[in-house]
């Protein structure tokens, strides 16, 4: 791999390129060019190429892409090569959904807890997770060395609880609390706002209605 950092809308890529990939896998395609690639995924053949030269390149001109080589490079390059561990700050209705999603642990996220402070949740099972008091989150991580929390949480509780997770040795967290954390630069945070994508949504559809602003 080239020691130039690549870009974020490269390695944002990446997973939708996995996606495909794993589809071509399960239909038996052996070998892929970067042409019947982009027919697929409505993007140029160039901007794959780019893409992938990025990272040496994969293919060969004239013969294509090997569908499992390719598949597996690009999941080592995101990291998928290795387990990860998780847990799940927040079981409500959303966290539960997540808790019950079994595709991550196709991908090596493996959820190990369940938290929360609502008295009628704690103790019930979800996946045969027992949901914990979230008081015994800080313990748990250290102890099972947790790499990723799921942040499911309202606003008002999210900003304290990052700060507490982070003390506890996290790594990195997939933030679902509709508020943006200001934490140490040595940790990774993804923040997903599910209002703001769908609001994206609505400008689209407003956009092709032709409705005027």
């Amino acid at each position: 791999m080239s020691d130039r950092k690549i870009s974020q809308a490269v390695i944002s890529r990446l997973p939708r390129y996995l996606r495909y990939l794993g589809d071509l896998k399960d239909e038996g395609v052996e070998r892929i060019s970067s042409h019947d690639l982009s027919l697929r995924m409505h993007v140029t053949a160039s901007q794959i190429r780019q893409d992938f030269n990025h990272f040496g390149g994969f293919g060969q001109q004239g013969y294509g892409y090997n569908v499992d080589y390719l598949y597996e490079e690009i999941a080592k390059i995101l990291g998928l090569n290795h387990k990860h561990t998780l847990v799940i700050i927040g079981a409500g209705n959303l966290g539960q959904a997540l808790a019950n999603y079994m595709n991550f642990e196709r991908r090596g996220f493996i959820i190990l807890g369940l938290f929360d402070k609502n008295p009628n949740l704690i103790g019930k099972s979800v996946r045969n997770m027992e949901i914990m008091d979230i008081r015994e989150a800080s313990d748990f991580i250290r102890k099972n060395e947790i790499e990723i929390a799921v942040l499911t949480l309202p606003k008002a509780g999210a900003t304290e609880i990052s700060k507490q997770l982070v003390d506890s040795g996290i790594r990195a967290i997939w933030n679902f609390a509709h508020v943006d954390l200001e934490l140490p630069d040595s940790i990774v945070v993804e923040n997903v706002h599910l209002s703001e994508s769908l609001m994206k949504l609505s400008y689209k559809i407003s956009q092709e209605s032709g409705e005027e602003i």
